[in-house]
């Protein structure tokens, strides 16, 4: 078995979920499958992109995190 074959289906969101899940578009979500920023994995039978509901998780985090710590006054 492939390590990026998808073994539960509760554990993915379609485009469309992930990207309200992340409040961007669709499209977003796509382009950054493109240029590698976003591991899509793709359905078995159809083809369609599905993202890691932790991968998406682990993203806001990371967006989420001030840079440097918090400013000096």
């Amino acid at each position: 078995m492939k390590s990026d074959q998808i073994k539960s289906f509760s554990d993915f969101m379609t485009v469309k979920e992930a990207a309200e899940f992340l409040g961007i578009a669709a499209e977003t979500l796509r382009r950054w499958d493109k240029k590698g920023k976003l591991k899509a994995y793709r359905h078995p039978m159809n083809r369609y992109r599905l993202y890691k509901k932790q991968d998406l998780e682990n993203l806001l985090k990371q967006v989420k995190q001030p840079k440097g710590g918090e400013k000096k006054k």
